[in-house]
């Protein structure tokens, strides 16, 4: 079977998560860098990567790479790269995203016609035809510049892998679910222990946690590109995998899983979230204000991404917000809490420093994950729980 350089995007900050998941599927890492993991796979590895990781944004095989510091040279190096073996003669192939760090060569447009014209001139020579129909399945192309260093790759995933499919309803701004699964696993928080979102909004947080302890696989759901690739991915094996994923969930797992919002319609959209996914049974939803937290065990887990006044007016009230949420929480014995917010006062406010300050990036939104962990419980808890 063809073996592959796969490519996986993340948020940048969350490298480390989705190493570890790349590792749990049983893949070698090839390279750590800012916002991707790349790693080594055959189409099997293609298959699992879309259908099971949490954190990634999508999945890519690597076609080449190559320096480039004029469009001459991006044309040769493009052209230089063994497309045939990828694209059929009636593909639809496009470059759909440029990006460029650092690098010589930084107009995305230009990037993307340079580098189409060196595909077509490729495949003309390789197929021996002037004119290509591009009426058959898309082969979307994504390049990343970075200090002239020129990464192309094929895109299998189509639509980002956070949109698990679950999603129909939002309320205003939610959190990607890849996102809220990263955070997730970054925490300490294990099924057995007691999870409350206090700030639920669509029910990301609850939702990715059920599915979490339920081992549903995030994109068993959805469709990905690749699956029309039946030259280089067979339908058997994305049939065999997606068998494989649902042996391994388990409903029956006892969960303590909650979520609350002050606004009940808010709540409605996270109860019918929670079905499409398969874990409402799991989650208890709450028309419920921040100020009325609490909760009758110990060790539990606060996980949120509270309101940061990004609409105009809100930041009035973001200091009275936050301080409630500080003075619940210091109610709650034992418990942790962690909560990710481009609020830069949020520590003040809350009236605790946060044990650990992470940095990551939400889209072009800098945001700080504040973390502030509670103790262990006992041996005998965690055994009884």
């Amino acid at each position: 079977m063809q073996r592959f350089d796969l490519i996986a995007p993340c948020h940048f900050g969350l490298e480390a998560v989705l190493k570890k998941e790349i590792i749990n599927l049983g893949y070698e890492i090839r390279e750590v860098a800012d916002g991707r993991v790349t790693f080594a796979g055959d189409a099997d590895a293609v298959v699992r990567a879309n259908i099971g990781l949490r954190s990634a944004e999508r999945v890519l095989i690597k076609i080449g790479s190559f320096k480039a510091i004029t469009f001459e040279e991006l044309y040769q190096g493009t052209k230089s790269l063994p497309w045939e073996q990828y694209i059929p003669k009636n593909g639809k192939f496009w470059v759909k995203k440029a990006s460029s760090v650092k690098s010589k060569l930084f107009s995305p447009s230009d990037i993307q016609s340079i580098m189409k014209k060196a595909m077509v001139d490729r495949l003309s020579d390789i197929y021996g035809i002037r004119r290509f129909e591009e009426d058959g399945e898309s082969f979307p192309v994504r390049v990343f510049l970075m200090k002239d260093e020129v990464t192309v790759a094929l895109d299998t995933t189509g639509d980002s892998l956070h949109k698990r499919g679950y999603r129909k309803l939002e309320a205003k701004a939610p959190i990607a679910e890849n996102l809220a699964a990263a955070l997730l696993m970054l925490t300490p928080w294990r099924p057995d222990r007691i999870l409350v979102d206090p700030f639920c909004g669509s029910g990301t947080f609850p939702i990715e946690a059920a599915m979490i302890a339920a081992n549903v696989a995030p994109g068993m759901n959805r469709h990905f590109t690749a699956e029309k690739w039946t030259h280089i991915i067979t339908p058997q094996n994305w049939k065999d995998v997606r068998e494989e994923c649902m042996d391994e969930i388990d409903y029956g797992v006892e969960t303590d899983i909650q979520g609350y919002d002050i606004d009940p319609e808010v709540i409605e959209i996270a109860r019918i979230n929670a079905k499409k996914a398969g874990v409402e049974k799991m989650i208890h939803f709450q028309a419920r204000p921040v100020a009325e937290l609490s909760h009758r065990k110990k060790y539990g887990f606060i996980v949120t991404n509270p309101p940061y006044g990004e609409r105009i007016g809100e930041q009035k009230e973001l200091p009275a917000l936050y301080k409630t949420l500080g003075e619940r929480f210091k109610n709650l014995d034992s418990w942790s809490m962690y909560l990710i917010t481009a609020y830069d006062k949020a520590e003040r406010d809350i009236g605790k420093k946060a044990d650990k300050n992470r940095k990551i990036y939400n889209g072009m939104i800098k945001t700080y994950f504040y973390q502030y962990m509670g103790p262990k419980p006992p041996r005998r808890i965690l055994d009884n729980d």
